[in-house]
């Protein structure tokens, strides 16, 4: 299943470098994004070049089916706006 990266995990003076939010596809509600924390999920450079990325969904992110992913590194900031994997395990 495809997410789309909408941002770091962030305040108002600093970012979390490995943290982002996702937006799952035809997610819309809390209750439904419960679903998927705990799954992994893999960025790949749009490219095609370099390794794939991996992290785990661990929270939910607001009202409108939001999650927060960790991943095991930071990704760029040209990450934002692209999409990643969800595996379904």
């Amino acid at each position: 299943m495809k997410a789309k990266i909408v941002s770091f995990r962030r305040g108002k003076h600093t970012y979390k470098p490995r943290h982002f939010i996702l937006e799952i596809e035809n997610v819309t509600t809390k209750e439904e994004a419960k679903k998927f924390i705990n799954k992994q999920v893999e960025w790949k450079n749009p490219l095609g070049k370099g390794k794939v990325i991996k992290g785990k969904i661990t929270a939910l992110h607001g009202n409108k089916g939001l999650v927060r992913a960790i991943f095991e590194k930071g990704l760029p900031g040209q990450a934002i706006n692209t999409e990643a994997e969800i595996k379904e395990s």
